[in-house]
């Protein structure tokens, strides 16, 4: 399964501008009036990788697959979601889908697009957003605690104790405004309630829609990494050739686009890397949780191969690079053999001995 990031935020801050130049498509309805999403929008985008090619070119491979990531465009939020406002439920089932959030908020000041609050405030947008979220959490949460003190009375459990008492303490944080994702237990928390799916517990970054040309992100009420974007910028790009875009891009003295700033991001979120395999049939980027091991990563490329694994040959992308294949790298000793319990690092590339 692709890396999936939901696009979330209030109504008309860019959302869907954002999904179809990221996406280059133009699926999701970006009109200027609230709720002109309504059912989930999902693209799918290749992730820009610069390893692949000179790779492909060593081993004279036949096609490129990059790897990819999901995007949701999900309609927009108003204050009361948590509440079944707007189109709160629909809104919040969509949400619990996906991997991590992308919170869009307005940074942009075109008097043209009209704004839910009738002002521009980034952190007024935050704020709205992150607290309808911990309020449906809070609901969520309350349940399974109810839960917990029926099956107590019936005896006592010290596992079942120490759960109650952490989600006691996750409960009390998301009434101070603490989301999960921030709570000093947030990874017990996760290891024990995974099957809550509880939003604020995902990973989240936060993406300021600038106006063309801004240079730096406003000051943001939020312990989220930021990203700066203009959506339309983002939307011009999306109509130009690869060539074209770079060439505008350098014009404009900006080195990567909104996409690749927010793909490297959404790695970092979720703690991911890439590992490589490199031959004629194809070079291809595979994507693993960073601390996998070998077999776990065979297993990404085959289900039957993380059990059947026997070792690894690996060597580092630049040094298959550098010395022509694995041929050359062999040659230099550059190409290490690993076995069951490799820890997988990003540039690694791999070929895999199975057996039958």
């Amino acid at each position: 399964m692709p890396l999936s990031l939901g696009i979330v935020g209030l109504p008309n801050v860019g959302k869907s501008t954002l999904f179809n130049a990221l996406t280059r498509s133009k699926q999701a309805n970006a009109q200027n009036y609230p709720f002109c999403t309504i059912e989930p929008n999902t693209g799918v985008v290749e992730v820009p990788d610069a390893r692949l090619a000179p790779l492909a070119d060593i081993s004279k491979s036949k096609k490129i697959v990059p790897t990819i990531v999901e995007f949701v465009d999900i309609a927009g939020l108003v204050r009361g979601a948590s509440k079944g406002e707007g189109l709160g439920n629909k809104f919040l089932a969509h949400i619990r889908e996906v991997d991590a959030i992308v919170q869009v908020v307005r940074g942009f000041s075109d008097p043209n697009v009209t704004h839910v609050h009738s002002k521009v405030d980034p952190n007024e947008d935050i704020a709205v957003v992150e607290t309808e979220l911990a309020l449906a959490d809070l609901e969520t949460a309350k349940k399974r605690l109810e839960g917990l003190h029926r099956q107590a009375k019936a005896g006592v459990d010290k596992k079942l104790t120490a759960q109650t008492l952490l989600l006691e303490e996750i409960i009390a944080g998301l009434e101070q405004g603490i989301s999960v994702r921030d709570h000093e237990k947030h990874t017990e928390f996760k290891e024990l309630f995974s099957d809550l799916h509880l939003m604020t517990a995902k990973p989240q970054m936060v993406v300021v829609n600038t106006d063309e040309g801004a240079q730096s992100a406003p000051e943001l009420n939020t312990k989220s990494p930021i990203i700066c974007v203009s959506a339309k910028l983002e939307a011009e790009l999306a109509d130009l050739s690869e060539e074209e875009a770079g060439a505008y891009l350098k014009e404009l003295g900006i080195t990567e686009t909104g996409l690749d700033k927010m793909i490297v991001a959404g790695y970092k979120l979720l703690n991911l890397i890439t590992f490589l395999t490199s031959g004629e049939p194809e070079t291809r980027a595979w994507t693993v949780p960073a601390g996998a091991t070998a077999p776990q990563a065979a297993g990404v490329i085959h289900t039957d191969f993380e059990k059947t694994f026997i070792r690894a040959e690996v060597v580092n992308w630049k040094d298959f690079v550098a010395h022509r294949g694995w041929a050359g790298a062999k040659e230099k000793g550059l190409v290490r053999i690993e076995g069951k319990e490799y820890i997988m690092q990003d540039g690694d590339t791999c070929y895999f001995r199975v057996g039958a």
